[in-house]
């Protein structure tokens, strides 16, 4: 694979900013879904607080596989706090 991606044409260091900074959302998001199950009160808030822990760990879990599968150079990545 070149320095672009073949499906969008966007460069891939672009496209590891885009991974990075939604990966970076997602993390925050399992976050706040866990602090919210913390100060659930009553069944139908502890029922959506699991449901959204499940569906924020789910797309950081998705996010962290898209980007194992780009072709390139991992010491360019940065890491998810950049």
């Amino acid at each position: 694979m070149s320095l672009q991606m073949k499906e969008t044409g966007e460069p891939i260091k672009d496209r590891m900013k885009r991974l990075r900074r939604e990966i970076a959302e997602a993390q925050r998001e399992w976050e706040n879904a866990s602090r919210f199950f913390q100060y659930a009160e009553g069944s139908d808030q502890v029922d959506y607080a699991i449901y959204a822990i499940i569906s924020a760990e789910k797309r950081y879990e998705m996010l962290l596989r898209k980007a194992k599968q780009l072709d390139a150079h991992w010491s360019a990545w940065g890491g998810v706090s950049q």
